[in-house]
């Protein structure tokens, strides 16, 4: 599965070169509770580049909550706002951007990301990502269920289901288990170094 550290924390997906017109924008994707936010936010600091939360931009042209468009749209109508709103971003410059944990799911969207940045998949396991979700207050009114099942079973389910997008995607993964933002920003910004270098 490419290169890794040693325990798992670093791989390179197994994909063509990347291109330098990619580094333009740096893209974060991942499962909820992944960090994608917070570590996005902290490596657009260390690089001096605009932060961009795919899912605050839905909600703001929307002019309601990611939990309000589910409840009185749908997740289609959700996933429609979604591609426009990624479209949009993707013709930024110098940015990072933290993606919805379903963006990758439409086929379009990620054509999108491979085609105009480099893409960082943040890993961690279902159990750890509960524990995530459950002491993050803002969950339950940002982020509605998209199963009947209980949290850790949607979690493992969806996990399964979203898999062979993830890999698709990424041109690097990195799991997060265990791991501070810090550690994993600098992660990603030694892989930019290497890449850039090769």
């Amino acid at each position: 599965m490419g290169k890794s550290d040693g325990d798992s924390f670093f791989c390179s997906q197994p994909r063509k070169m990347v291109s330098m017109t990619k580094f333009e924008i740096i893209y974060l994707t991942g499962f909820r509770g992944t960090g994608k936010t917070s570590i996005g936010t902290l490596l657009a600091k260390s690089l001096g580049r605009t932060v961009i939360d795919l899912d605050g931009v839905v909600a703001a042209n929307a002019g309601k909550s990611i939990r309000e468009i589910f409840q009185q749209d749908g997740e289609s109508s959700f996933r429609d706002l979604e591609t426009t709103a990624l479209e949009s971003v993707a013709q930024t410059s110098n940015s990072v951007i933290s993606l919805g944990g379903g963006a990758v799911l439409r086929d379009i969207n990620r054509s999108i990301i491979q085609s105009t940045g480099i893409c960082f998949w943040l890993q961690c396991d279902a159990e750890t990502i509960a524990e995530r979700l459950q002491q993050d207050e803002a969950t339950g009114d940002q982020r509605p269920a998209l199963t009947k099942l209980d949290e850790l079973q949607e979690i493992r389910q969806l996990l399964q289901t979203r898999q062979a997008k993830y890999e698709d995607v990424a041109d690097h993964r990195i799991n997060t288990k265990g791991r501070s933002i810090e550690q994993v920003a600098e992660a990603i910004l030694e892989r930019l170094t290497q890449d850039r270098a090769s």
